[in-house]
């Protein structure tokens, strides 16, 4: 079958396309194609996406001219709801893979942050127990007690069998020299300037 392109009917043209008859489907991209892409760029905003869009539009013709009904409408307006149906998924896709993204770039953040933090607290809890250690015992045994085991000052001078006022002055030596002994190991304690 001979249609002539140029005079034949937008119906006529996409039985021909049915027929794998590419003059055919170049004549409806003619008729129809700037219509298609206008639409497609107005929606997306990128002219490479527009033209993607465009592509597909006319390959999907190209592969299933029967779901083109000439009683339900005009051609260009069955070409221009698929297109805005395809331009509208491009934008949808778009949207939730920049979301995707911003999610994953939050939780990367979030992980690496509580991972720098944890190493940070490993490393000054370290150079804490060093200072700590090289404390004297009679300074040591009393601020472990307090600040680690959570006992009272009166507590703790049961537990060495010393006077309250003796633990509490070893206390406040113990830690003004473990403070010293942080500084010397490049850790500021908090408060340190107070």
């Amino acid at each position: 079958m001979t249609v002539d392109l140029e005079h034949a009917s937008d119906a006529s043209i996409v039985v021909a396309v049915g027929r794998w008859h590419e003059p055919a489907l170049a004549e409806l991209y003619r008729r129809h194609g700037g219509a298609v892409h206008a639409l497609a760029r107005r929606i997306l905003r990128s002219e490479a996406s527009a033209e993607e869009v465009t592509q597909e539009v006319f390959l999907d013709l190209w592969r299933h001219p029967e779901k083109f009904d000439a009683q339900r409408g005009t051609l260009r307006s069955f070409l221009l709801a698929r297109t805005h149906g395809k331009a509208v998924d491009v934008v949808r896709s778009e949207e939730s893979r920049r979301r995707r993204e911003e999610r994953l770039s939050r939780e990367t953040a979030t992980a690496a942050y509580d991972i720098d933090h944890e190493v940070w607290d490993l490393a000054v809890a370290e150079q804490v127990q060093a200072a700590l250690d090289a404390l004297p015992d009679e300074l040591r045994q009393p601020i472990a007690l307090a600040y680690f085991g959570g006992h009272t000052y009166k507590e703790v001078a049961v537990l060495l069998g010393a006077p309250e006022g003796t633990v509490k002055s070893r206390i406040r030596s113990g830690l003004g020299r473990l403070r010293t002994g942080l500084t010397e190991r490049g850790v500021s304690p908090a408060g340190a300037g107070r």
